[in-house]
């Protein structure tokens, strides 16, 4: 086997639980893998290494270098596709034996600063995955006072969401707010920073970037494709970063986590066929992991196998997606 070239060396992104991955798919020669978050390729290598074959998949035209880089190490085992995970089962040719998405944003889209997705590298307010459509900057400028503070409640879990929005909209009513420095250090300053916690910017920026990406709709959209595409058998495995992602991922694989209790009086709802068998449990990354890469400390995978039944048609209820008042 070749030799991997420079630019495979000095790959920036280190995917998380990658044994644990590769052991929830347990790719075999021959099988047909879609990595439809391809990011920086880490887990595309390790799958193509397995003897599998590959499509890979990111709407991010950054990656493109790395993509070509596995393209000449394994001209007749990989495929890359430009593109959005929601949208899999339109981009990949079936039949799929397997399916990994690794949900949110990659270390390299964290450490370019031009990104805008991290207040520790002050940078444009952009936050665009695909570099189309609205900025994190236009939703900062733009949302009413309520709805803005919505946003940031609901994505980001942020309690002060109201405080945050108040200190925004006082202060771009002076001059618009552009830069990610300049975001972080108003967040700061409207409520406060104790020693040893987070930035308080921390949610605000999540909550942000997932508006910006849709990474919700992504996800949803993303699963149920995963379950229209792969085979009877098909192994299914997603990594999430945040509780909002994995409580979605847990619901659609095991509808009754989330379903709502049925009175005892009432007539017991037929039980519906089972899309996912073998849901395993949650998978963390052991304290080694963590300490060689502290930003897999929240990852979390779930996985689970495909069954015979039919695909349901895509439904956000019941998942816990949630919504904030002012989204389109």
């Amino acid at each position: 086997m070749a030799k991997p070239d420079a630019s495979e060396q000095s790959v920036p992104h280190v995917p998380v639980l990658m044994a644990e991955v590769l052991e929830a798919l347990a790719p075999l020669p021959g099988s047909h893998i879609v990595d439809g978050t391809f990011g920086a390729g880490g887990y595309s290598r390790a799958l193509l290494e397995a003897g599998a074959s590959v499509t890979a998949i990111d709407r991010d035209p950054n990656v493109k270098p790395f993509a070509d880089a596995l393209s000449a190490r394994f001209p007749s085992r990989f495929k890359f596709v430009a593109g959005a995970f929601a949208e899999l089962d339109q981009l990949v040719s079936a039949p799929v034996d397997g399916v990994v998405l690794d949900i949110g944003v990659s270390s390299m889209q964290l450490d370019e600063a031009d990104r805008g997705f991290s207040f520790m590298r002050d940078g444009p307010l952009d936050m665009r995955m695909a570099g189309e459509g609205d900025t994190a900057a236009d939703l900062v400028n733009g949302l009413a006072e309520a709805d803005l503070a919505d946003l940031l409640f609901a994505y980001g879990e942020e309690r002060k969401s109201r405080r945050i929005a108040h200190s925004i909209v006082a202060a771009r009513a002076a001059q618009p707010i552009a830069t990610t420095a300049e975001l972080a250090r108003l967040i700061e300053k409207s409520i406060g920073r104790k020693p040893g916690d987070a930035h308080p910017a921390t949610r605000s920026f999540q909550a942000l970037r997932i508006a910006v990406n849709d990474e919700f709709g992504q996800l949803v959209e993303g699963l149920f494709a995963s379950e229209r595409l792969l085979v009877e058998g098909g192994r299914l495995a997603v990594v999430t970063f945040h509780s909002l992602e994995d409580r979605i991922v847990k619901r659609f694989l095991d509808p009754d986590k989330g379903g709502p209790a049925q009175s005892r009086h009432l007539p017991q709802a037929v039980a519906e066929d089972r899309r996912w068998l073998g849901v395993a449990k949650a998978v963390k990354p052991s304290a080694s992991e963590v300490t060689r890469n502290p930003r897999a400390r929240s990852a979390i995978l779930r996985a689970a196998h495909r069954s015979v039944a039919a695909a349901r048609p895509v439904n956000f209820a019941g998942l816990g997606v949630p919504r904030f008042k002012g989204a389109a």
